[in-house]
């Protein structure tokens, strides 16, 4: 059974930084192979995604909005994927969840405000 945990999450400031874990466990396969995805999810609004981080040669892809600010990375040895959000704003407040594998975790909340 595949399982996501997400951790990390907190009350920020504006302009302040979190780092973002995302564990998983019981792939069919080694984590190396799977594609990961960060999305958020904002109170009134549908889940967007954030980033992605692809297998084999790493490549990632952002969205417009965090760009120059957000940084997906893995660690294949630990099956963990980690969001690094730095300049964080108000607007970024959200829950925000990993997905592998067509799977969710139960997401971390992550609030920017003074």
């Amino acid at each position: 059974q595949v399982q996501l945990v997400e951790s990390g999450g907190g009350l920020v400031q504006p302009g302040g930084s979190l780092r973002l874990f995302c564990a998983a466990s019981g792939l069919p396969f080694s984590f190396s192979l799977y594609s990961i995805s960060w999305y958020r999810q904002a109170p009134g609004k549908e889940r967007e995604l954030v980033a992605s981080v692809f297998s084999g040669p790493v490549t990632t892809h952002y969205a417009d909005s965090v760009k120059g600010r957000f940084t997906i990375s893995r660690d294949n040895d630990k099956n963990t994927s980690y969001l690094q959000m730095n300049s964080l704003k108000a607007e970024d407040t959200a829950v925000y969840y990993c997905n592998v594998y067509g799977t969710w975790g139960q997401g971390t909340q992550v609030t920017v405000s003074t």
